[in-house]
């Protein structure tokens, strides 16, 4: 399942090993299903704990995630129908390129024939979803990794250009910082011990990077660039007015 070799060294009285052990620590997917299915194998003595493990609730659309990896293996087109949070509905043919999960949600990212471009659908918002027999050719030059390299969750506007941006971070919060970046790109470029930390970033300035800066609060400072520390300054100000 996880590619992981296994072999046995007979002249150490048969010793088990993993042979590959750097599989496990360059396969997202596979420490992804590791963390996640980490519960006790005796599911009788879980079910028995089942009110004191506490574990987050899936939303809709899981159910998708089998038929779209199938479609991927076969390289086959999708029809969905979908429906968008303002409420009207929309239907697609769709090439699937690539599966993503964001903030325990599922999206599918692939060439929208409608669009004529590459966009991507939340799965939950799915209602229906079929395989059809019409085969196509992913492209050679498409890498899943490096189309999000830049963005901060799902969001990618292709014309957006990454920059740098830097932030001071405050208290408690430099902590949590290097133990979950807030991109892959962090580096920690200064540290006043006890009192603050810099990071710099190289990414896109997108509606998600706003949206998870702010929600640190009054921890974190944005310094660089210019624009997005005005756009923070002003979106700070609209919900300090609010309390007013």
């Amino acid at each position: 399942m996880f590619g992981v070799v296994i072999e046995c060294d007979r002249s150490k009285g048969n010793v088990y090993y993993v042979k590959n052990r750097e599989v496990l620590n360059d396969n997202k997917l596979a420490n992804w299903l590791l963390h996640n299915y980490n519960v006790p194998e005796d599911f009788i003595t879980y079910n028995k704990m089942k009110d004191r493990i506490l574990l987050e609730e899936i939303p809709l659309g899981g159910a998708f995630v089998s038929p779209i990896i199938e479609a991927m293996q076969e390289n086959v087109e999708l029809i969905i129908d979908y429906q968008r949070y303002e409420g009207h509905n929309e239907t697609f043919h769709i090439q699937p390129y690539a599966l993503k999960v964001y903030h325990r949600h599922w999206y599918l990212l692939g060439f929208f024939k409608e669009q004529n471009a590459i966009r991507q659908v939340a799965l939950d918002r799915i209602l229906t979803l079929n395989k059809t027999h019409k085969h196509f050719t992913l492209p050679n030059d498409f890498d899943a990794r490096k189309y999000y390299a830049h963005t901060v969750g799902i969001f990618v506007n292709e014309e957006l250009k990454p920059e740098k941006v830097r932030i001071r971070v405050h208290g408690k919060q430099v902590e949590y910082m290097r133990a979950l970046p807030l991109h892959r790109s962090q580096q920690e470029v200064l540290t006043q011990h006890g009192k603050f930390s810099e990071f710099e970033y190289k990414v896109c300035l997108t509606p998600e990077l706003i949206t998870q800066l702010l929600s640190l609060g009054e921890a974190v400072e944005v310094l660089v660039p210019i624009e997005l520390r005005e756009e923070i300054k002003r979106r700070l100000k609209a919900a300090s007015d609010l309390y007013t």
